[in-house]
Formats: structure tokens, sequence, C-alpha cells
């Protein structure tokens, strides 16, 4: 009999949970297991590459009711007798307006909100994955039946204290956590020190010949552009460093480097970003393409790949750029040296733009250095499939 899995994530958008979700549910032997997956936010890009054997879940009642006008909810809460759903939808918005929160204070005051009226998952699995953190964590902790709940962590940040004490509470109830690297797993252990033996490590699963394949179809560059194509893909939010970018694209453009510098992603940032290509007057240089549920042939025709994140739970684009060859360009974020090896794969420099723009030139100036990381990169180990293997073990 197979065993009845369940997986819940914000969204199947085109950030690294997400890819490395679909990346996963692509590898799982549907012998064996039945899959369910659960969103709070439909629509999204990668959604299309969800294998068919897995049954995307209808969307909560409450998704589909944030998606009404207020005009729309309020006459739908007056005819149906929704009234503490649109009480909830208005205490969240009201409180999140008040102030500038961060992502784990967003997913707090959310659950706080509306957990009331979500409704409970009426099935029972064996097994329940929530597969990032935050409100998928609640909800699998809170509205989920299954013998057992494991909960992934993919970002490396640390939390106050009023953040540590809501989390506890919840990840109490999962029999795992699993971390996607080994810096996730020691910054989680600062806020769970208690946790030692509850973290698992298991890398986000990139397959090659999944990436190898998808980079010759698909859409890639439009332009003519002949010069230098350097790639940053990535959610345009602050984890992402985009004003360390911008402020090296500007030095670039200054040193009259022959470039264009291309961003794949969407984000809260998208118009703070645009103020500053026009700012700085960078609009042939720093070019916003939007979102690709199939970024690869994008990857494949780049000559850089440049990564600017403050922040990474592993950094799941750069293992991407490494599979298909690309050299890159990386800040010294936490978990960094889990793939990269300075001056063989790749450049690992300070996080600012003086140092990212360094890194770029020599990339263009030394062609010795340049072909040699190349080479290795042919030469070296591509992705980590045996990952699926540790998590058949965990599941059971």
């Amino acid at each position: 009999m197979k065993k009845k899995l369940l997986f819940v994530i914000d969204s199947l958008d085109t950030a690294g949970a997400e890819k490395s979700l679909v990346t996963l549910l692509s590898m799982l032997d549907y012998s064996r297991y039945s899959v369910d997956l659960q969103l709070f936010a439909h629509g999204y890009p990668l959604e299309e590459l969800v294998p068919e054997e897995v049954t995307i879940l209808k969307p909560l009642k409450y998704t589909n009711f944030v998606k009404k006008t207020l005009k729309e909810a309020l006459k739908y809460a007056i005819t149906k007798r929704k009234f503490k759903m649109l009480a909830s939808r208005l205490k969240y918005s009201t409180r999140i307006r008040k102030k500038k929160y961060s992502n784990p204070q967003k997913a707090i005051i959310y659950w706080q909100s509306v957990s009331s009226v979500i409704e409970t998952n009426p099935k029972v699995y064996d097994v329940a994955i929530s597969y990032a953190q935050g409100v998928p964590t609640y909800y699998v902790a809170e509205k989920v039946k299954a013998r057992k709940k494991f909960a992934w962590v993919n970002v490396s940040y640390r939390l106050n204290e009023m953040e540590k004490g809501f989390q506890k509470g919840f990840y109490d109830q999962y029999e795992k956590i699993v971390a996607v690297s080994d810096s996730t797993k020691e910054t989680l252990l600062e806020s769970f020190p208690n946790y030692e033996n509850k973290i698992n490590i298991i890398y986000d699963v990139n397959n090659p010949k999944f990436i190898s394949s998808m980079a010759s179809i698909g859409n890639s560059y439009k332009d003519s552009f002949d010069g230098l194509r350097i790639l940053t893909v990535g959610r345009l939010a602050n984890q992402k460093g985009y004003d360390l970018a911008l402020k090296a694209c500007l030095r670039l453009k200054e040193k009259g480097i022959n470039f264009r510098w291309y961003v794949l992603g969407k984000g809260p940032l998208k118009n703070e970003i645009e103020e500053l290509i026009e700012k700085f007057d960078l609009a042939g240089h720093f070019i916003l393409l939007g979102v690709e549920a199939n970024p690869y042939s994008f990857f494949k025709n780049t000559d850089i790949y440049v990564q600017t994140s403050k922040f990474e739970g592993f950094g799941l684009a750069i293992a991407e750029a490494r599979m298909l060859n690309i050299p890159v360009v990386t800040t010294r974020f936490d978990a960094v040296y889990n793939q990269m090896i300075h001056g063989k794969n790749g450049l690992v420099v300070d996080m600012n733009a003086e140092a990212i723009c360094d890194g770029i030139l020599k990339l263009i100036n030394d062609h010795e250095l340049k072909q040699s990381i190349i080479d290795y990169l042919h030469n070296e180990k591509k992705g980590n499939i045996e990952e699926i293997s540790k998590f058949y073990q965990l599941i059971g």
C-alpha cells in the first residue's frame, strides 16, 4: 500500500525552495508514494513543472477569500455570514501596515490573525512535510493530521526572543527539522540549542540531467547584444543584496566595460530597484527580466553568474550555474562554502560593491583564470541526487 505524503509550501514561484521542491517531486518513486501538495497561493510558474502524479489540492477557502476586492469580500461575508473571515483579513491588513516587518514577523502576524478561519485538512497522512519556514510550518503543525511531521528550514536568519518563543511551540510538534545546509543548522541552533538531535541536514536536491535538458528549451535573451552578459537570479528582496549589485554595476559602467547585467526575479523591491536604475543611469546596463519558469536557457547563454546575497540557506541558483559550467562570482554569505571553492569553481568575495566589481573584473581580465574555472566546472561533480536517499531514509 502506498504511503500518503503531504507537502506544504507558500507557492510555486521561482525561488530556491520552490525549485528544490519541484526537483524533489520529479524524482520521487510514485509506485511507493501517493502525494498531495498544498499551496497558499496559486497560479505561479513552477506549477506547470509539478509531476502529473502529484495532486495539487484545491485552494484553501481563505486563499480564495483574500483574492477578492474589499468590496467583494464585504458582500461575500454578509451573504455567506463569514464575518470572522472578514475580521481576520482586516486584522492582518491593519497590523501589517503599521511598520516594516521581517519575513518571520510577517508570518507570525499572518498566523495570529487568520489561523482561526483556516480549515483543517480532512485527510490523515503517513508523512506531512512543511517545505518552508513560517506559515507552512504553522499550518502543518496545527491543521494537518499525520503520523510523522517534518519541517524544512531553507533560510539562515536569526530570530529575536519573541520569534523564538512563538516558533518553538510549533517546531516542538515535529519529529525532525531539516536544514538545507550546515550553516542553516548552526543558525537554527543559535535560536533552539535543545534541537541538536532533532535537526537533520538534507541539501536542496538538484538534478543535473533535469537542468541540462531544461537549458536546451525555453526562452533566453531576446536582444542582439554581443558584449559580456552577467546574470543574477533571485527574488527582488533585501536578502539578495541588489543594492550591492547596482553599485557594482555602476562601477563596471564607469570603467567602460561593454556589459549588460540581467536579473531574473520579482519581489517587493522592484520599484525601489527601478528608481535606483534611473538614479544611477543604468537603464541600458541593469535589466530586470521578470520571472521565467525555466531560467536555465538564460544561464546557458551567460558569461558570468553573480550572486550578491547577504544570507542564504544554501544558494540554489549558484548550484544551477555550476551545473551549466558558468563561472560564478558570489558574496561570502554563511552557507557559501557548502558548494564554492574560491579560485576553483568561481570567486568568493567580500560583501560590498567594490569587491563584487573587482571579482567580475578579475574574470574579465584574467582569461587564464576564467578558463581554469570553466575547466574545473566541467570536471567537478554535478548535482546531488544522492540526497534523495536521505529523504527516503528520513520519511521511512
